[in-house]
């Protein structure tokens, strides 16, 4: 065997160990968010495709847990092909998560009958090539099921999305525990901005990045998605970044 075939085998072993640890993110396609606060970072610029991401509410009970599914449903209204959405309860409200940017039409609904057969129609659906996103209604994420579906998500270079929910209020202690996941977020709803006129404003949340692999927590107030499935800063927010800009010009010609 000559120089050139072993250099050949030694790249494959040390691609397949990077894929083993999870360390192939340099190559991975990602989904931005179109808000430079936000994709700055996260790597690669944006969400990664063919990865496990985990998305629970702030704590606000049900408010939180809806603002939550809304993120959700945004990011998967942004991906190509029909999204496989999984439950365990009959309470998801279509019309609003249609007001996300996913349209019932392209939205296909599996209800199962308890959270391990959620788990397994969760992995199931990731390892089938063609989905645009796979989201589900997840109250436990053990650390050998999250790398299944990780490792399931790179397959078919689908997202996943584990929206956290729980029974008791109790049990949200264990989104703070390890899990395969690439980034973990938390969403709280914020009060509407007034309106000159009566009527109730975009909704705001807080938006917490508050893991993410080979990339930097992040603390954001956003609008909430709009009919495409995009968030925005608030004008407040535009407006300091503009001036931070201009001031950093200002100085570099000084």
């Amino acid at each position: 065997m000559g120089v050139a075939a072993d250099r050949t085998v030694v790249e494959a072993l040390q691609e397949r160990i990077r894929r083993l640890e999870g360390g192939k993110e340099h190559g991975r396609t990602v989904l931005p968010f179109g808000i430079a606060e936000l994709d700055r970072h996260l790597p690669g610029g944006g969400l990664a495709l063919g990865a496990l991401h985990e998305v629970a509410g702030g704590g606000n009970g049900a408010i939180d847990g809806a603002a939550a599914s809304l993120f959700a449903a945004g990011i998967a209204s942004r991906t190509r092909g029909r999204v496989l959405w999984c439950v365990t309860r009959q309470d998801l409200f279509a019309p609003a998560i249609a007001q996300a940017g996913l349209h019932p039409d392209r939205v296909i609904y599996v209800e199962a009958g308890d959270d391990k057969s959620l788990l397994a129609c969760f992995e199931e659906g990731l390892r089938h090539v063609g989905l645009g996103a796979v989201v589900a209604e997840v109250a436990r994420l053990p650390m050998t099921a999250s790398r299944r579906l990780q490792l399931a998500a790179e397959g078919s270079g689908a997202i996943g999305i584990a929206i956290r929910r729980w029974r008791r209020q109790a049990d949200a202690a264990d989104f703070g525990q390890p899990t395969a996941s690439v980034t973990r977020w938390r969403v709280s709803v914020l009060p509407s901005k007034p309106l000159p006129v009566p009527g109730v404003g975009r909704a705001r949340w807080h938006l917490e990045l508050i893991r993410c692999r080979a990339g930097e927590s992040a603390d954001l107030e956003v609008e909430a998605c709009d009919a495409k499935g995009r968030l925005a800063l608030p004008s407040k927010l535009v407006d300091r970044s503009a001036q931070k800009e201009i001031g950093r010009r200002l100085a570099a010609t000084g």
